[in-house]
């Protein structure tokens, strides 16, 4: 819809300058001012004309009437003025001569824009825990992050991804101590990551004790767990070894969960990168005089900006996340030279993120209006908030195997030769998951429902995959017949093209607003107009050669506009389901 505003604008701007040669507009101006009107009885687009009663010293009304007289042919089939507004319905020989040869003719860059050629986003996104498996808490972060890369890159910006793993903090003193206590290498070795967090979870429990049942806190179990964090901290050789060990062991992990969403990262450098790059930021603090002691801890106060103070430093001396988070944004502008800096984390951190970019604003960074957080909503299980120490957790690979499970079943059923069967039951699997989270808007809490979820009926990943399939089968069967013209002959045929010709805007859209759903719930308009052209209008059965051809062009362009859309969201494309 993008081109055929360009065209309706230049239209509407020649009759608007034959009215009035004074009036000052561009086409661009005119393009922006264009609105699809709530209902499709009053045509496809509407040009409101209240913002030139003033130029033009008329009502809306009579301008809505002159203009009417003057914009018609090429594009538009039919032109009404109405209260004001000018409502245009789009010529269906050009939806069929112009739309969809361009999305034949693009391919895989029908859709992508330009305005971020030339740009740097680096995004920072998934960022787990080491020591700790993946849970559906994880996903968020993860496909969200992705997306927005994926968006990003199909509008010509270079992105950089960063894991920004959790991998230091006294959580690693206390795991030192239990693997030295309770573990070996073998075991670990055998049992991965599942042992480090056996580990860890028995090392908090003794440490904590359980006074109820007579069991008292082990301070001294607590006090060793620091120590010996203070030793990894100050570069003791025997202890960094084992710390890069579990962090080898945990990255093995997460991998395997990666490569079931199709996702790479350019860069893995987790907070113990940045622990060298932190003095240099706190004496920044010190010498700009904004680095206060309160209670013994050093703050920067922000009560002036209605916000708690930001802490850089405990009582102890020791750094904090904002602390951090700030050493590394300075080096990643510094070395990424972003023009956008992206996080994607919990909207549970919306504070922590105001605060440490207020900090970085008043020490002077001018990129300080660079930086962008990207929160999103909670996730809960069966209506039940996830916690670690309920045990209210599913890990995600436990998640993706009981999805890909329940697609082999139903793939046994109906077609049990299918080649590739493993491969396709993996992408639908793991697609109807990561469908699910994203069909939802980001800042949405999400309840959690496993048979949603994996159900393979209505607005689900699956239903889409197979849209998508059917496509690509009825190209498969229709051999070389794509080609030659089309011509949009129903209603069926008009409204589905008028909804593959507005991706473009959909993209733009996502990215201003950071919002992955736009994307989704658009591939979800796409299947469903696609499959009532499929039920209503005969395609390879078609009445003649010429609407049998027309009709696969069609198909072919569905295929091209929801692939495209399924890269931008992380589902993989399946030809046969």
């Amino acid at each position: 819809m993008q081109t055929i505003k360009k065209t309706v604008a230049e239209k509407i701007l020649a009759a608007v300058h034959e009215v009035a040669a004074e009036a000052e507009l561009t086409a661009e101006e005119i393009a922006a001012m264009l609105e699809y009107p709530p209902d499709a009885d009053m045509g496809d687009l509407a040009f409101p004309c209240f913002r030139l009663s003033k130029t033009l010293r008329r009502s809306p009304v009579q301008i809505a009437a002159s203009l009417c007289e003057r914009v018609n042919g090429g594009c538009i089939e039919k032109v009404e003025a109405v209260g004001g507004y000018l409502n245009l319905t789009i010529a269906n020989s050009y939806l069929g001569s112009v739309v969809v040869p361009e999305i034949l003719e693009k391919g895989d860059r029908y859709g992508a824009q330009t305005f971020g050629v030339g740009k740097r986003v680096v995004l920072d996104y998934s960022s787990p825990n080491v020591a700790k498996p993946f849970h559906i808490g994880h996903l968020g972060t993860t496909v969200i992050g992705h997306a927005l890369r994926r968006l990003h890159e199909f509008a010509g910006y270079s992105c950089y991804g960063i894991n920004y793993l959790g991998d230091w903090g006294t959580q690693f003193g206390k795991l030192i101590v239990a693997y030295r206590l309770w573990g070996s290498r073998e075991m670990v070795e055998k049992e991965g990551i599942d042992k480090l967090v056996e580990l860890y979870v028995k090392i908090n429990n003794a440490i904590k004790g359980d006074p109820e049942n007579g069991v008292p806190a082990n301070q001294e179990l607590a006090d060793a767990s620091r120590a010996e964090f203070r030793k990894l901290e100050e570069g003791d050789e025997e202890n960094l070894e084992l710390w890069r060990w579990f962090v080898q062991i945990s990255l093995a992990e997460y991998e395997k969960t990666y490569r079931q969403l199709g996702i790479e990262f350019d860069s893995y450098k987790g907070e113990s990168f940045y622990t060298d790059k932190m003095p240099a930021q706190i004496q920044k603090l010190r010498d700009l005089d904004m680095l206060k002691l309160d209670d013994g801890a050093s703050i920067v106060d922000l009560s002036d900006y209605n916000m708690p103070p930001c802490l850089i430093l405990k009582r102890d001396g020791s750094t904090l996340y904002p602390t951090r988070d700030i050493a590394a944004a300075v080096y990643r502008k510094e070395n990424y030279h972003f023009d956008k800096m992206i996080y994607v984390t919990s909207a549970q951190q919306c504070l922590h993120f105001a605060q440490w970019f207020k900090v970085v604003e008043l020490m002077g960074y001018p990129w300080y209006n660079e930086l962008v957080h990207v929160p999103y909503g909670t996730v809960s299980l069966n209506g039940a908030k996830l916690a670690t120490r309920t045990g209210n957790v599913v890990l995600l690979r436990d998640l993706f195997d009981l999805a890909i499970e329940k697609v082999k079943g139903i793939m046994q059923e109906k077609n049990p030769d299918l080649e590739n069967s493993e491969e396709i039951a993996e992408a639908v699997g793991v697609g109807a998951i990561v469908f699910y989270y994203l069909t939802n808007n980001r800042m949405k809490d999400i309840n959690f429902v496993m048979e949603e979820a994996l159900s393979f009926d209505g607005n689900t990943g699956p239903y889409v995959q197979y849209t998508y399939a059917r496509a690509c089968s009825l190209l498969s069967r229709g051999g070389s017949a794509v080609g030659g013209e089309t011509k949009v002959t129903c209603e069926e045929e008009a409204t589905l093209v008028k909804l593959l010709c507005r991706f473009g805007e959909r993209v733009c859209a996502a990215i201003a607003d950071y919002e992955p759903s736009y994307i989704t719930r658009y591939i979800l308009e796409i299947a469903s107009a696609f499959n009532r052209f499929y039920h209503n209008c005969p395609i390879l059965s078609a009445e003649d050669e010429e609407t049998r051809r027309s009709r696969l062009n069609l198909t072919a362009a569905v295929k091209v506009v929801l692939g495209n859309a399924f890269d931008l969201i992380c589902l993989k494309k399946t030809e046969k389901v």
